[in-house]
């Protein structure tokens, strides 16, 4: 078998890919800034704050579940949400690097 696309990049290209794009819809974005606001891991409160159906709340959990932002745990019948912070920790340090890079230039390209 040949080479996947994605076997041509760095492991944290891929990586950074892979959270970009779940970060790429506004509902994960919501999301994600509201288990940000709140102390505690979240139950079923999310679809209370979002205007969506349940069933698409789901599924925009498990996108951001599968990419690793954030983190399930089971708690009785339902599935509690929190943010993991070993992904924001890798978001954090790879814009960290972009915008260094780009101070050191002093925007001198177009």
């Amino acid at each position: 078998m040949g080479a996947t696309k994605t076997d041509h990049f760095t492991e944290t290209q891929n990586q950074i890919a892979v959270l970009a794009k779940a970060l790429g819809h506004p509902a994960r974005v919501a999301i994600i800034e509201y288990l940000m606001s709140v102390d505690s891991c979240i139950c079923g409160d999310i679809v209370n704050v979002l205007p969506l159906a349940q069933p698409t709340v789901s599924q925009h959990l498990k996108e951001l579940k599968n990419a690793g932002l954030i983190k399930g745990n089971i708690e009785g019948n339902a599935i509690c949400y929190c943010i993991d912070q070993n992904a924001l920790e890798t978001l954090k340090s790879y814009f960290s690097v972009i915008s260094t890079s780009l101070m050191k230039k002093k925007y001198s390209c177009c």
